[in-house]
C-alpha cells in the first residue's frame, strides 16, 4: 500500500482510506508474532490488524491531505456464515434476530467516506457514526510500527 498507492492517493487529496476491522480485536490480549510471519492469523487478530494498520497509515499520511480511519460495522445479517457448519452453524442462528439490517452495517463506512467532519479525524475507530476507543493493544504505536515493517517483509 504504502509504495504502490501513495502516491495516487497523495496526488487524489483530499482522499479517505476506510478499513473494515471488528470490535472482536478486543478479545486478543498480545500479537503472536510468530504466527503472524508464518500467516496463520485469526479472526481476531486479523481485525486488530486491521485497526494497527489504519493507525499506521494514518500516521504515515501526515499532512498529505489522505485521512486513515477504520470502523466497526456492528453483527450484520449478510451471507458471512452461511457454509459454516455444525455448533457454529447453531450459533449463527441463534444471533440472526440481534443482527442489524445491511444498511445499518453500511452507515458508518458511508459517513467515513462522505461526511465533511470525517475528513478532519485520521487514524480513528468508528462503531455507528461515532468514534470510539479500540482495545489497548489497538493503540499500540510501537505494535502498528512493527505490523508495517513485517507486512512489507513478507509481500517484497
Amino acid at each position: 500500500m504504502h509504495s504502490l498507492l501513495r502516491e495516487r492517493l497523495v496526488g487524489s487529496a483530499p482522499a479517505r482510506v476506510i478499513t473494515v476491522s471488528s470490535n472482536v480485536h478486543g478479545s486478543v490480549k498480545q500479537i503472536p508474532w510468530d504466527e503472524l510471519a508464518r500467516g496463520e492469523p485469526s479472526y481476531p487478530l486479523s481485525k486488530l490488524a486491521n485497526i494497527l494498520f489504519t493507525v499506521e497509515l494514518a500516521q504515515r499520511l501526515t499532512g498529505t491531505g489522505v485521512v486513515a480511519n477504520c470502523l466497526h460495522p456492528g453483527l450484520i445479517r449478510t451471507q458471512l456464515g452461511r457454509e459454516v457448519r455444525g455448533v457454529a452453524k447453531l450459533l449463527v442462528a441463534a444471533a440472526k434476530p440481534f443482527m442489524g439490517a445491511v444498511q445499518t452495517g453500511a452507515a458508518t463506512p458511508v459517513y467515513l467516506a462522505s461526511a465533511p467532519e470525517a475528513a478532519e479525524v485520521t487514524g480513528g475507530y468508528f462503531f455507528r457514526g461515532k468514534q470510539i476507543e479500540p482495545s489497548a493493544l489497538a493503540r499500540d504505536p510501537e505494535a502498528a510500527a512493527r505490523l508495517w515493517t513485517l507486512s512489507e517483509e513478507l509481500v517484497a
